[in-house]
């Protein structure tokens, strides 16, 4: 299995190819292909590749799938017997990533076929939809 930690969107995540990640607002059009190149660590069959701090000459390339709003949040402050009360809320701005291969020096370490993008992703199955 292999995998890369990158920088995207002001975070660091851990992606791994065929896989769809949310991330803060990226710039794009959907259904664009994206490339990352700040990559901190690579791991490709045991072998870990350490940045210090990126990894010089890999690359994880991508395609914007779709642009969305993460859940509402709501921030509520109250100060007891002064009758003051705030009520706010937040929707972040994220985008929704597909990660199709990481590679290094120019060469694919892991990467996605178009067979493997086409299969449906399984449901999840939540513990209380049980009957």
């Amino acid at each position: 299995m292999s995998y890369a930690i990158i920088e995207a969107g002001g975070t660091q995540l851990r992606v791994e190819p065929g896989r769809f990640y949310d991330i803060n607002r990226l710039e794009g059009e959907p259904e664009t292909a994206y490339v990352i190149d700040k990559v901190l660590l690579i791991n490709h069959d045991s072998a870990v590749t350490v940045g210090q701090p990126l990894v010089a000459g890999a690359t994880v390339e991508g395609e914007i799938l779709s642009h969305r709003r993460g859940r509402k949040v709501i921030v509520y402050k109250m100060r007891p017997k002064k009758k003051t009360r705030k009520k706010r809320g937040h929707r972040q701005e994220l985008t929704r990533l597909l990660i199709k291969s990481i590679s290094l020096n120019g060469e694919a370490l892991a990467s996605v076929s178009a067979e493997q993008l086409a299969k449906p992703i399984p449901k999840a199955v939540d513990a209380g939809d049980e009957d």
